[in-house]
């Protein structure tokens, strides 16, 4: 009878998570983030618009991922079929991104597509994620495919910054996106699909989940720390290059903060065991409250700027990988891709609305050092929410 049992064991077939694909999905959608982040702010500084508008400007992505996320979350929880919105989002990305092209100049037209392509970009990673681990059903690997995403971040930093300005001017980003937004889209045709799971367990009402301390504490504690990132993800690369850094200089430093992000996320496992995810949670904070002083004060002094990008594996690599961690802890079975949905949203959608529109406010009111320090005393007041709220005891259930 054992033996009867073992041979059956040994013909079930073993699911193989699709790894190649899914890491590809996560290289594009990082790799169009890497072309955004640092270069964005530049197209529209080179079609004549001012800090006030690149402020705004920048702040629509980040404000219709208020909405995104939780929007087609719904849809995928009611269908059942997250990937069959994950390729219309990455379609109709590229297709609103192609909108930008007939009229570059005009600031109505300009924020138009910028709202229809941030209510779709935002749509899919939060989808994607369940996905993804659908596909590994909890037998780890997330972070070995989530790592190139980095890759590809790092990649087309790296390459923006050689391409752009010198063999392409700056203002053919659009079209740029548009090619990489179309790869990200074919990408999805080829990932095999699944069905979203329900657990049979009964789960607690989510507005309980949300009300107990730890929870709340943890989402006041990421809208902070995105707001606090508001002067880096919109000005950093202006104030880069107001201080003499070329194109591909300004790329090489974008690569360099992701670098250090890989290499962190290599050791990521050993770190969440040893120090658990509490701890690495306020070591990501502590590390945003060093680097925005960092940057605002030493632009002129290259080891300081070196060293500040090196601490981006703290303010986003153990910030991201420390969050999905507490989202996956508080918000389990049914509620997990609400989580993950209400996560992305809040911290990542209005936090980060506010913190462009701050940074935009009072950039050319203010020398940018203080910009930057007030991003500082906004995660030191994260860091103070987090250490009294979160606790280090892992939540096994809901």
């Amino acid at each position: 009878m054992g033996r009867r049992r073992r041979q059956k064991l040994r013909r079930t077939p073993i699911h193989k998570p699709p790894a190649l694909r899914l890491s590809a999905f996560y290289a594009l959608y990082f790799g169009i983030l890497g072309v955004l982040l640092p270069y964005w702010p530049l197209y529209l500084e080179s079609v004549g618009f001012g800090p006030g508008a690149i402020g705004a400007l920048m702040a629509i992505l980040p404000a219709t991922k208020i909405v995104s996320p939780a929007f087609w979350g719904w849809l995928a929880d009611r269908g059942g079929l997250p990937l069959r919105y994950i390729r219309w989002t990455s379609f109709l990305s590229a297709l609103s991104m192609a909108l930008l092209i007939p009229h570059p100049t005009n600031i109505g037209w300009i924020g138009s597509a910028m709202v229809a392509f941030g209510l779709f970009w935002n749509g899919p990673l939060p989808l994607f994620e369940t996905v993804t681990l659908a596909h590994l059903k909890g037998r780890g690997g997330y972070g070995r495919i989530r790592l190139w995403g980095s890759m590809g971040f790092i990649l087309s930093v790296a390459a923006g910054g050689s391409i752009l300005g010198s063999v392409l001017p700056v203002a053919f980003l659009p079209e740029v996106m548009v090619v990489l937004l179309a790869a990200q889209w074919i990408v999805t045709l080829i990932i095999p699909p699944i069905r979203a799971q329900r657990e049979a367990l009964k789960q607690p009402a989510l507005w309980l989940i949300l009300k107990r301390p730890g929870v709340a504490g943890f989402l006041v504690a990421g809208l902070l720390i995105q707001v606090a990132h508001g002067p880096y993800y919109a000005f950093y690369s202006v104030l880069l290059s107001d201080h003499g850094f070329q194109d591909a200089t300004i790329g090489q430093l974008w690569a360099l903060g992701v670098f250090a992000e890989i290499v962190l996320f290599v050791w990521m496992d050993a770190f969440e065991r040893r120090l658990g995810v509490r701890t690495l949670f306020l070591l990501a904070i502590g590390s945003g409250v060093l680097r925005w002083l960092m940057i605002g004060w030493g632009i002129d002094s290259f080891p300081v700027i070196l060293l500040a990008q090196m601490l981006h594996a703290g303010t986003f690599g153990l910030m991201h990988t420390a969050s999905i961690s507490l989202v996956h802890q508080h918000f389990q079975g049914s509620h997990h891709a609400k989580g993950q949905a209400i996560y992305s949203g809040f911290c990542y959608g209005l936090g980060g609305a506010v913190g462009s529109l701050y940074a935009g406010y009072f950039w050319q009111a203010w020398h940018p050092g203080w910009v930057f320090t007030t991003a500082s005393m906004i995660s030191l007041l994260a860091f103070v929410i987090a250490s009294r709220s979160l606790s280090g005891r892992r939540v096994e259930s809901v």
